[in-house]
């Protein structure tokens, strides 16, 4: 199963090939307006690099957002343009759930990744949840929660940061926060004792897109090529120009 997997649902151009969910190689750029100029070209060279054809892929994986507007519109336009050229299916996952995905492992308890853990599993006491965020503007976040499995626990929604925000999350719960929409939430929730927050900052990445979409491959979870559009959560929202009186 060789799966292309693109991800420009933020400023980050990335592109990661995978063979039976293993990755072969991931080529990224971050800096701003990349994904319109270089994303086709990335996508050429880390096939032809990997030893292989655009025509021997199984399917094509995108990120779906939520995310930058521009962003999400170049990455699943191409997507699909592809796709409908080489007659492939396409896969799509949800940009915060990528990101969850890049940290979750590091916080695998032992009695988790034990061969033989006991029965029952130990209670643990405030257990982790994942609170991946991308920086929507002002003191807003795109954001989830997902616990230690990987599983959805709070769905995908645009939240404005204040003192008030996840507060019954925290009391039940110690969260990790990470994303570029992090900073503006440890500004404000910072002190609070059950809220931890990664000083790496974490990008989305076209590695762990293909990670989760070899999963939707195997279960047969395609999209509807002639329907599908990316998640944006948000409409698109413009401004009409001034009037010049001359």
């Amino acid at each position: 199963m060789l799966l292309l997997s693109l991800d420009t649902s933020t400023t980050v151009c990335s592109v990661a090939l995978h063979n039976d969910g293993g990755l072969l190689g991931c080529y990224e750029l971050f800096t701003e307006r990349t994904s319109s100029s270089m994303l086709t070209t990335l996508m050429g060279d880390m096939v032809r690099h990997a030893g292989f054809q655009l025509s021997d892929l199984d399917a094509v994986a995108v990120a779906k957002g939520p995310g930058s507007y521009t962003g999400l519109r170049i990455g699943v336009s191409t997507a699909k343009g592809l796709c409908f050229a080489l007659d492939k299916p396409l896969l799509s996952v949800n940009t915060l759930q990528a990101m969850a995905e890049q940290v979750r492992p590091l916080y695998l308890r032992p009695s988790v990744v034990m061969t033989n853990p006991p029965n029952p599993l130990p209670i643990i006491p405030n257990p982790l949840l994942f609170c991946p965020m991308i920086d929507a503007r002002r003191m807003e976040v795109y954001c989830a929660l997902y616990d230690q499995t990987g599983a959805e626990v709070k769905s995908t929604a645009a939240e404005i940061i204040n003192e008030n925000s996840f507060g019954e999350w925290l009391t039940e719960h110690q969260l990790v926060f990470f994303g570029d929409g992090a900073a503006k939430c440890r500004a404000v929730l910072g002190q609070h004792a059950n809220a931890l927050f990664l000083d790496e900052l974490i990008r989305p990445s076209a590695r762990t897109i293909g990670k989760l979409a070899a999963d939707r491959f195997r279960a047969g979870q395609f999209e509807d090529l002639s329907t599908f559009e990316p998640f944006y959560l948000k409409e698109f929202m413009t401004t009409k120009p001034r009037k010049v009186v001359v």
